[in-house]
């Protein structure tokens, strides 16, 4: 079964050495490992895995960059690790980080923005933040919105089923989030989870409560997954849904690796395709789906 995780500033911490061992071992006890890191592509976190990777050599690493924040990404992590536990392969696996990244809406609830640089913050704002008392509702994924937190005006949340998971940092009360936010967005249940260690640097501050919807059910990521086509890798052979296989970085036909050009003046490859997301029939999920489960209202 495949192992999944989101690497974090824990991670960073530990040294080089250490860092391949545990990752060898995850290998040698799960066979394929997802690795979900920050877009960035100079971000620390994402050139310490790529070090890693190369290190063991090993092709059975899948790193898949995510735009999202610190508790969303943990999150997806979480629901891969539930799908890994499906008959799901480790390339479909992969490629569904995006597609679930999709039904995730994920904010906080900051006590400042004036270090905010994720969502775009008018003047306006920046003075209210200097202003003691005054809180601001951010979301980050999957649209932007930035406004000031009050009860009467809650931004727009999930248009289907979800949970909502709620971490603590300090000096702000969690009571808009677990109140009017949750009651807004038709919560099923509201879930206290620990705060990320990365959250105060990716928001810009510590005085905040993070929070994320996101579905809890496995048989709905389920249905939700082998909706969509599935291909053959033709390089390595793992199935996989999208334009290319996160293992070996082949497109899906499997005619070449992925390679920058070595004379780019001279040789022009056009962009990459769009991911194919065309329905398909699908078997029954492994996991039946909660009875009170649906994606539409």
């Amino acid at each position: 079964m495949s192992s999944v995780i989101a690497v974090t500033a824990d991670d960073l911490a530990l040294p080089l050495e250490q860092h391949v061992m545990r990752t060898a071992a995850v290998l040698e006890a799960h066979g394929h490992l997802v690795v979900l890191v920050p877009p960035e592509a100079t971000d620390p976190l994402r050139r310490r895995v790529h070090t890693v990777r190369a290190a063991l050599e090993a092709d059975r690493v899948a790193i898949v960059p995510v735009d999202l924040p610190p508790l969303a990404a943990l999150l997806l992590a979480e629901q891969l690790r539930q799908l890994a536990a499906t008959d799901l392969g480790p390339g479909v696996l992969a490629g569904a980080a995006r597609l679930l990244s999709h039904y995730l809406h994920s904010g906080a609830l900051l006590g400042s923005v004036s270090r905010l640089d994720r969502v775009d913050v008018p003047v306006g704002a920046h003075l209210k933040s200097l202003v003691p008392g005054r809180h601001f509702a951010v979301l980050a994924h999957p649209e932007p919105h930035l406004s000031e937190a009050r009860a009467d005006a809650v931004p727009a949340g999930p248009a289907f089923l979800t949970q909502l998971a709620v971490a603590h940092g300090h000096g702000v009360d969690a009571g808009w989030v677990t109140g009017p936010l949750a009651r807004a967005w038709r919560s099923l249940h509201v879930r206290e989870v620990p705060l990320p260690a990365d959250s105060a640097r990716w928001w810009g501050t510590g005085r905040l409560v993070e929070f994320t919807a996101y579905i809890a059910d496995v048989g709905v990521l389920y249905q939700l997954v082998t909706s969509v086509r599935r291909d053959t890798c033709g390089w390595c052979g793992l199935a996989v849904i999208g334009d290319r296989c996160l293992f070996c970085s082949a497109t899906v036909d499997g005619q070449q690796r992925v390679r920058p050009p070595e004379r780019p003046r001279q040789v022009v490859h056009p962009g990459p395709r769009a991911p194919s997301l065309a329905p398909r029939a699908s078997p029954a999920p492994q996991v039946s789906p909660h009875q009170h489960s649906a994606l539409e209202r």
